[in-house]
């Protein structure tokens, strides 16, 4: 694998503070939240691929609103059909076992979903181009709709960001057809250096073969969840949150808006 199987790091960490200025709505006939740009524009869109909190998860509503106000229309679809895990479960939680369910959260099940919020993005919404960001959970589904599943289901994305990706195959990362680029954390048991060299490996051959642009950003002093779930009292995880969501503009803007 290009990244570990989830665990427990992936459950824990600290809730934001703040107001959602979005909705949940249907997308697909499935629960969704919704964010809006300023001039309601739906032609360049970012689907998030949340953690296993799921899109009910304030602190990703808020990240799907920054989003928003740099010009995106953002959806995060309920990839577990009403069945999130809650943060901070304790500590004897088996989140294999919820993946693996029932009613289970694998890709059988997550598929579909992402396959029909895709193809009614482009078909209802008018979007030309999606940005997938997969968050821990999400980034495997990153890779796999940038990629031979999209491809396969009609329903690929067209750029992709993923911040500390969990359960990647490496034939998932191998078989990406654009831009992609990873957020990584200096401490991560889940995507540990000995997994992003591989991957580094892996996105250097298609980068080459492929002419797909990449790049991996790590950052220090944090740990798996940075990216959603950080201690924003504390100033160099702040930071490196903050600068990990810019990584993830300046990406879209330079490869998904015209």
């Amino acid at each position: 694998m290009a990244s570990n199987p989830p665990g427990r790091c992936c459950t824990v960490g600290v809730k934001h503070e703040g107001e959602a200025v979005g909705e949940i709505t249907q997308v697909a006939n499935n629960p969704a939240y919704v964010s809006y740009p300023k001039d309601k524009s739906t032609a360049n869109a970012v689907l998030i691929l949340p953690d296993v909190i799921g899109h009910e998860f304030i602190n990703v509503q808020l990240i799907a609103d920054q989003f928003a106000a740099n010009g995106y229309f953002v959806v995060i679809p309920d990839l577990f059909r009403g069945d999130p895990v809650p943060l901070n479960r304790p500590e004897g939680f088996d989140i294999m076992k919820w993946l693996q369910g029932p009613p289970g959260h694998l890709p059988d099940t997550v598929d579909p979903i992402i396959i029909a919020t895709i193809k009614e993005l482009r078909e209802k919404h008018g979007v030309k181009k999606i940005g997938a960001v997969g968050y821990c959970f999400g980034g495997k589904y990153v890779a796999r709709f940038l990629g031979a599943t999209g491809v396969e289901a009609g329903a690929t994305v067209d750029v992709g960001f993923t911040a500390h990706p969990s359960f990647v195959d490496e034939a998932e990362l191998s078989a990406i057809n654009g831009p992609l680029s990873i957020a990584a954390a200096e401490t991560d048991s889940i995507f540990p250096a000995e997994k992003r060299h591989k991957s580094e490996e892996i996105l250097a051959k298609i980068g080459k073969e492929k002419k797909i642009p990449y790049q991996v950003f790590l950052y220090s002093a944090v740990e798996h969840g940075f990216a959603v779930r950080a201690d924003l009292t504390d100033k160099r995880i702040k930071y490196a949150k903050e600068q990990a969501f810019s990584q993830a503009v300046a990406w879209f803007d330079e490869f998904l808006k015209d």
